[in-house]
């Protein structure tokens, strides 16, 4: 008989049900995994360029191969079906698609796709498809990229090509995945692709991104409306150090969560938003009638989340502290907001040097639910890097399981304080190409060993799987 531990204070419960509706799976990103950069038509992406820059990432490493994915797919569907996943939050590459970012489409890349939605039908997986999860078309982005109102029409016509090829196969479309790392770490502090900072780009990046997602919300309505249509953003957690209302709070909170959430899920900016940006920008790029079509009803919406952020009011003489979380290249991710400064945090860390903190999650989704009532929330990534053990055909991962069981007893916790929480994506499914720290970190339940590419599921992924088997948080 299993031990049942509840309300324990460190998140360390065990016997915790879920209910049979709730979707258990995980997540991967087109670039991450794929690999196969030049084949079969594809075209390069702003990842494919920043990354091949010497001393964008770490050791200089690149996505080109990954972890073969692409290669790989029937024999990774199946690793999917034995683990019992219930449902794959995969994202498709744009370049694949169009190599310019427009035009016709490439037959042979919409193909892939059409063989992973099929495959994961037929292994009882439903598929849940992000449209935009970073890779822009090189060929965009030489015309402005996200800086440039016409991507978001050409993002439609993208959603439009790969709604009609897939439609309502997919369980869920998610038009964008975590728009502000697009916009402000891409275009503002430098440390993601395409590698500006400027802030005034940022924040006509943040405009454009979700005029792109009401635009792509209304192409999918009309193409497959029977699918769900979800968007995922991910959300900080803020700690003031003077106090949970404080300015500093409020001025970090208006740039990393309500420039999104206030747009697509209420109408509008707010106007703190645009009064603590107004030396930086006018806003004049907001066009008449913009509003109206980035609010679209959505059917939940997909909350990324992994640590918590604390920040202060800087005060000019000290050195201004930015453990943001985010690498630091030079630029400002946070454009209006120079005399913000973000502390570091108490530990545990996990190899990103993240602080460990499941209350937070579970006091984002309360807020969540009580600021947006009515919509469901789904945990479309939460997981952790660490250092793992090998040792013989086994991989020990033991502070990721404790990660994972800590978080999945957060999400436990708001589903009983009333939270419509629908289900939860861990990420990652596979270690892979952490974005601008290369392959230095690894988040996957699954292991890969990147010279051979063979899989090796962590003690975190069997954990994962029992807890799928027996709807309960496991010993």
């Amino acid at each position: 008989m299993q031990a049942h531990t509840r309300d324990s204070p460190d998140y360390r419960d065990v016997g915790l049900e879920f209910p049979a509706g709730f979707l258990i799976g995980a997540a991967t990103a087109a670039y991450q995994i794929e690999g196969a950069a030049t084949a079969d038509g594809r075209g390069p992406s702003i990842w494919d360029t920043f990354s091949a820059t010497p001393g964008r990432v770490v050791d200089g490493d690149t996505g080109d191969v990954a972890v073969d994915h692409y290669n790989r797919l029937d024999a990774d569907l199946d690793l999917m079906a034995d683990l019992g996943i219930e449902a794959y939050r995969f994202s498709i590459s744009w370049p694949r698609i169009q190599p310019t970012g427009s035009g016709p489409v490439n037959e042979a890349g919409l193909a892939f796709y059409e063989r992973l939605v099929d495959g994961l039908i037929a292994r009882g997986i439903r598929p849940i498809a992000t449209l935009y999860h970073w890779d822009l078309p090189q060929a965009l982005e030489d015309a402005g990229g996200w800086t440039n109102r016409e991507t978001a029409y050409r993002f439609a016509e993208y959603t439009r090509h790969v709604a009609e090829a897939l439609g309502e196969r997919v369980h869920v479309w998610t038009t964008l995945n975590e728009p502000w790392c697009s916009a402000f770490l891409g275009y503002g502090s430098g440390a993601h692709a395409p590698g500006r900072t400027d802030g005034v780009a940022a924040l006509r990046a943040v405009h454009h991104l979700n005029l792109a997602h009401g635009l792509a919300v209304q192409v999918l309505r009309e193409v497959a409306p029977r699918a769900q249509v979800s968007v995922t953003l991910n959300f900080h957690v803020i700690r003031g150090a003077d106090g949970p209302d404080s300015e500093a709070v409020r001025r970090i909170d208006a740039l990393a969560n309500r420039s999104f959430t206030h747009p697509m899920l209420v109408g509008g900016y707010p106007d703190d938003l645009i009064d603590d940006t107004a030396a930086v920008t006018d806003w004049l790029f907001v066009r008449p009638g913009d509003t109206e079509i980035i609010r679209q009803p959505i059917d939940f919406l997909g909350v990324n989340y992994y640590s918590t952020t604390r920040v202060r009011m800087w005060d000019g003489i000290a050195p201004r502290q930015r453990a943001d979380g985010h690498k630091d290249v030079g630029g400002s991710a946070w454009p209006g907001s120079d005399d913000v400064e973000f502390l570091t945090q108490d530990g545990p860390y996990t190899a990103m040097g993240w602080n460990i903190a499941p209350d937070g999650l579970e006091e984002l989704l309360l807020r969540l639910s009580r600021e947006h009532p009515g919509l469901p929330l789904v945990i479309t990534e939460n997981g952790a890097a660490f250092d793992d053990e090998l040792s013989g055909d086994r991989v020990h991962d033991d502070a990721r399981l404790d990660y994972l069981r800590r978080h999945f007893t957060a999400a436990h916790r708001a589903l009983q304080q009333g939270v419509d929480l629908r289900g939860y994506m861990v990420w990652s499914l596979f270690d892979n190409f952490e974005w601008g720290y290369g392959y230095s970190k690894r988040f996957g339940i699954v292991h890969v060993d990147y010279e051979t590419q063979e899989r090796t599921v962590k003690d975190s992924g069997l954990w994962l799987a029992r807890l799928i088997e027996e709807r309960r948080i496991p010993e």
